[in-house]
């Protein structure tokens, strides 16, 4: 599994004691350690120790599949051709090994442009489509700007106060890119209903996950200070009840934190009553955008008849 996610030529750096003690127990890991990275090809480019002896292990995976084929052993195996290897909501580990693509048929494995400029520049997996990449600079032109004019200094949200931020429907990440010079970061999340677009994220040097909406998110309780919706709800409440979404919402979202939604005057009619019932403040601009601010108000407990 850490070879499939990692890009040709990425690395994997390993710190346990298996790398720097000389015991009998740890040692027969580190043995282990060296028959299971040389059957998957990865190479030793580093191994290093601190002044306390404390050291570390670099990998790189290979950039062909040259390697694979030289082996005296197929194991583990390389996947057959049916291999969906971006499939990862609700699928199984597997022990095979995708084929890595030949660069001359396919550079959507190729190295991204270096930071900053692979945030705005094409990146590599973008579909091939004629009109893919007119897309991808449009949708960033278009939240630079929407950000710039609209979130930042029309809306009433205090940015100074914003550190952990999501975005609930990311695309290609246009909102995170457009935050970039803002102490903060974003989670960019990709809809499992939605286009899959999550390695567009990440060759844009952003960080991202794939959810399910109608799902709980794998988070901790008031863990966010933002959360950003952006013509999310209506695909949402074909497969599931607005009110569990706004209530899982209120559960991420720290006190004193705020939600984002840009959405139609329907479906911020229908979510603005469940956040008030929460008792939220609510303002809303230019029959779009939803701010809601949480309190610190909770239930308390008691049966009212």
């Amino acid at each position: 599994e850490l070879n499939r996610i990692l890009r040709p030529g990425g690395y994997f750096i390993w710190s346990a004691t298996p790398v720097y003690r000389n015991d009998e127990r740890d040692q027969n890991v580190w043995k282990a350690m060296v028959a299971l990275t040389e059957s998957i090809c990865w190479k030793v480019v580093a191994k290093t120790f601190d002044s306390s002896g404390i050291g570390l292990v670099i990998y790189q995976k290979p950039v062909s599949s040259t390697c694979y084929a030289e082996r005296k052993e197929n194991s583990p195996p390389l996947c057959d051709q049916n291999y969906r290897q971006n499939s990862s909501w609700y699928v199984p580990l597997d022990g095979c090994l995708p084929p890595l693509p030949v660069a001359s048929m396919d550079d959507s494995y190729s190295w991204p442009t270096t930071w900053p400029k692979r945030l705005s520049s094409k990146p590599p997996s973008l579909l091939t489509e004629q009109d893919a990449e007119e897309i991808f600079y449009e949708d960033t032109k278009h939240w630079s700007a929407l950000v710039s004019d609209v979130y930042l200094e029309g809306l009433a949200i205090n940015w100074s106060r914003v550190r952990n931020v999501m975005d609930m429907n990311s695309g290609y990440g246009g909102f995170a890119a457009a935050l970039i010079d803002l102490p903060l970061w974003v989670m960019n999340v990709i809809p499992i209903h939605r286009p899959d677009t999550l390695s567009v994220i990440f060759d844009r040097g952003l960080i991202g996950i794939y959810h399910d909406w109608c799902e709980s998110f794998n988070t901790y309780p008031r863990t966010y200070d933002l959360l950003h919706s952006s013509f999310l709800l209506r695909d949402l409440t074909q497969r599931c009840d607005i009110i569990d979404v706004a209530v899982e919402m209120d559960r991420i979202l720290r006190p004193g934190g705020y939600i984002l939604v840009q959405d139609s005057m329907e479906m911020i009619s229908k979510l603005s009553p469940i956040l008030h019932s929460l008792q939220w403040s609510i303002t809303l601009h230019q029959d779009q955008f939803l701010v809601g601010k949480k309190g610190f108000w909770r239930p308390d407990g008691k049966i009212r008849i």
